[in-house]
């Protein structure tokens, strides 16, 4: 019994390593191409929250690549920073509209319309 499980274990041991070592050529796997970012944010139109849902960075052993990172971070600040000049302009200009709609009401009404007490503007 002792002889069958020795020649036994020689056998296995024999076929492992004929499996791991032998059998193929020396050469080794090519390096892997480093994960990139797929599908990037649109550069011919501002992004939106479709955008943002589809992104997907890619994953490396210690996290995210930094690189994809900064460039999601710095094209949505960019935007950011656009839409926010864009509001304090919309903003200001309301602002101005306002103003000049209290200094002259009549600028805003139409002959034959009538004011907020119901009285009715010359025509």
């Amino acid at each position: 019994m002792f002889f069958f499980l020795l020649i036994t274990m020689v056998v296995v041991v024999a076929a492992v390593t004929l499996a791991v070592i032998g059998g193929t050529d020396s050469t080794t796997l090519p390096d892997a191409a480093p994960e990139r970012l797929v599908d990037p944010l649109p550069a011919h139109r501002p992004v939106v929250r479709a955008d943002i849902d589809a992104l997907r960075l890619p994953v490396t052993p210690r996290g995210y690549r930094m690189e994809d990172v900064d460039d999601v971070l710095d094209r949505l600040s960019a935007e950011l920073a656009e839409r926010d000049a864009r509001i304090a302009e919309l903003e200001s200009a309301l602002a101005g509209a306002q103003a000049t709609a209290v200094a002259r009401p009549d600028l805003f009404t139409e002959p034959g319309e009538f004011t907020e007490r119901g009285e009715e503007r010359d025509r």
